[in-house]
């Protein structure tokens, strides 16, 4: 696999959880950027932390790698080789895809180290 290049996004995200009866509110529709997820069980809602909504539970101070895209659908093992540099050195991640690329989130804490262990495995961050 070449080189893939992530980009840091600005935002601190927020990670809601609502049940699976709830409604998204529109404040979620009028974020910059947002992540929806609807399971069986559970709404999941990724956004800017500014943005408060009314949640079951919340995981504030998150911060975002973007891998540079759009990615090809045929490509393998991005997430996989990702997590497991982080895996590596006990970072625990957020993960989430979309059709052009693919977000990682780790604890803002975490970040620095995230981002030195990942140039150290030969990505390229920006």
């Amino acid at each position: 696999m070449s080189t893939l290049t992530l980009r840091r996004l600005s935002e601190t995200f927020a990670i809601h959880s609502l049940q699976r009866e709830s409604s998204v509110p529109d404040a979620v529709f009028n974020a910059p950027i947002f992540f929806l997820a609807k399971t069986y069980d559970e709404i999941s809602i990724v956004l800017p932390e500014h943005i408060e909504i009314d949640s079951e539970e919340v995981e504030n101070g998150w911060q975002a790698f973007e891998v540079v895209g759009p990615l090809d659908f045929t490509l393998t093992g991005i997430m996989s080789n990702i997590s497991t540099v982080l895996a590596n050195e006990k970072i625990s991640i957020f993960a989430i895809s979309t059709f052009d690329t693919d977000y990682v989130l780790v604890k803002s804490d975490k970040f620095e180290e995230a981002k030195a262990a990942l140039i150290k495995n030969n990505y390229q961050v920006i």
